[in-house]
């Protein structure tokens, strides 16, 4: 038995619990490995399934909680802060908040499945002002879901895992240098993507200071109003003369919107 096989079988429980608490607090730590290797540990009988289930959903609830109270305190302001750290930090927030206004408390049940979501389903439930009895049973529910699913995996694929173990024995270190290249390219990938975008966006982007000045000079413009409806809870003010319009309304309420103007969009 190879010394992290003996650690596992030793500490399995409170490296399951900090695994998942720490993901789910926001640290880069995937815990998706860890449910794997418990939920095969629990085969060989090294550990009881039902009791690492329980502690990983009291681990990712606790984080989860934390959360929730975070969002119901500050805001909207949680939400930007996270998407700033994000490595698609364009329409984040917008994503997120529109996956909610469409399924409300459930999006809570699948979102520690969806990439993207995880991260802020749970402060913009406090941010909506869900209940926290509502929040705890669909976040239970997701939670329960998420972790008896990999750890189901893991029990039933317990003989592949092993096989993958022994090979990643096997490379050592090149393993690691594989791996860590992978990320390394893949970050480079999405900042190249995300220079570009910005990069264009920047040919069609005036300043509010732009705008004002086109409005005071009398241009013939139509300005509309895109902003989602919880940042316009937070800032109801609205440029005199704009329309007022969601971007799911977009397609029926398109006869709206002049043909023959100069269009501004704003969103935030």
């Amino acid at each position: 038995m190879n010394e992290t096989l003996e650690f596992l079988v030793k500490h399995g429980y409170m490296v399951l619990f900090l695994s998942v608490f720490a993901q789910q607090i926001g640290l880069p730590f995937p815990s998706t490995p860890v449910l794997l290797a418990a939920g095969a540990l629990a085969r060989t009988g090294h550990l009881s399934f039902a009791l690492a289930i329980v502690l990983a959903v009291v681990a990712a609830l606790l984080a989860d909680l934390a959360w929730y109270e975070i969002g119901r305190r500050r805001g909207v302001r949680v939400l930007h802060f996270l998407c700033r750290v994000s490595l698609e930090p364009d329409y984040c927030v917008r994503r997120t908040e529109d996956t909610f206004a469409r399924h409300g408390a459930r999006t809570l049940v699948v979102a520690k499945l969806v990439p993207g979501v995880s991260a802020l389903a749970t402060p913009l439930a406090g941010i909506n002002g869900l209940p926290l009895r509502r929040f705890l049973a669909y976040d239970g529910a997701g939670i329960l879901l998420w972790i008896g699913l990999f750890e189901l995996l893991g029990y039933v694929f317990s003989d592949q895992l092993e096989v993958v173990a022994a090979y990643s024995l096997r490379l050592g270190s090149l393993l690691l240098v594989v791996l860590a290249a992978a990320l390394a390219l893949y970050i480079a990938w999405k900042y190249i993507q995300r220079q570009r975008f910005i990069r264009d966006l920047r040919i069609a982007r005036i300043t509010a200071a732009e705008l004002k000045r086109m409005l005071d000079a009398g241009e013939d413009l139509f300005i509309v109003d895109l902003r989602h409806a919880l940042d316009f809870e937070v800032a109801p003010e609205i440029i005199p003369g704009a329309l007022r319009l969601n971007t799911e309304d977009l397609d029926r309420r398109s006869a709206e919107i002049p043909r023959d103007r100069s269009l501004v969009l704003y969103c935030t």
